[in-house]
């Protein structure tokens, strides 16, 4: 993705959120010269992964195929290992009108996802095999505003602004936004976009960056190169 492309979409997604009456946390705004000279009082965040994260999964198509995320908040895995302390995370997401996220699981994390305004989340819903792999196969049971759903594969959940889906590992899902943009809120155990993102297709989590112009703010995949 080119960097004017991604500074661009960082302006219409705060837009947006504050349309929602959603404002992003102060360090949002930091130039990347700002970041870095604040880095060592950051190093949470740093560590954390929180930030801005815009993704074409490495596919070059991302009105297609993409996603905006921004990570409010981060636990430690650690404390997740343990039962204990900060084992929790939060993001804003926001899915385009028909704009693929494409079907994917985790392995450790348990997410609700919340259709917090816009138009109708569409959610796709497979089951997994007994090695939690994608059982095109099988379906399953979710959770939508606490109440038990059975689902068959490939069924796909709509969701209303105000409406969430509780999915646990090895429930595979895409989505998408259907009828217009969607801001989506997502609350989770400890996110680790590194490696607990297991797609069907082998395609890439983050999108390769061409730096036609200098960045607005900093990306979480960012962080190694400049801080």
């Amino acid at each position: 993705m080119k960097r004017s492309r991604i500074n661009d979409i960082m302006r219409a997604a705060d837009e947006m959120i504050r349309s929602h009456g959603f404002v992003l946390p102060p360090f949002a705004y930091w130039t990347p010269d700002e970041f870095k000279a604040r880095k060592e009082v950051a190093r949470a965040l740093i560590d954390a992964r929180c930030g801005w994260d815009i993704t074409d999964y490495g596919q070059g198509r991302f009105d297609e195929m993409g996603l905006f995320l921004f990570t409010l908040r981060n636990g430690r895995l650690a404390d997740l290992k343990r039962g204990g302390g900060m084992c929790y995370a939060e993001k804003l997401l926001i899915s385009r009108k028909d704009q693929l996220s494409p079907m994917h699981t985790h392995v450790i994390k348990a997410e609700d996802i919340i259709n917090r305004g816009g138009a109708t989340l569409v959610i796709e819903l497979y089951g997994s095999d007994d090695l939690g792999r994608f059982a095109e196969d099988r379906g399953g049971t979710v959770f939508c505003d606490g109440i038990a759903r059975s689902y068959g594969p490939g069924e796909k959940l709509k969701l209303a602004p105000g409406e969430s889906v509780t999915l646990m590992p090895g429930d595979w899902h895409a989505f998408w936004g259907e009828g217009g943009d969607v801001l989506i809120g997502e609350v989770s155990t400890v996110n680790d976009d590194l490696t607990d993102n297991i797609f069907v297709q082998p395609i890439g989590r983050f999108a390769d960056v061409d730096e036609d112009e200098p960045p607005l703010h900093l990306l979480v995949s960012d962080y190694d190169r400049w801080l």
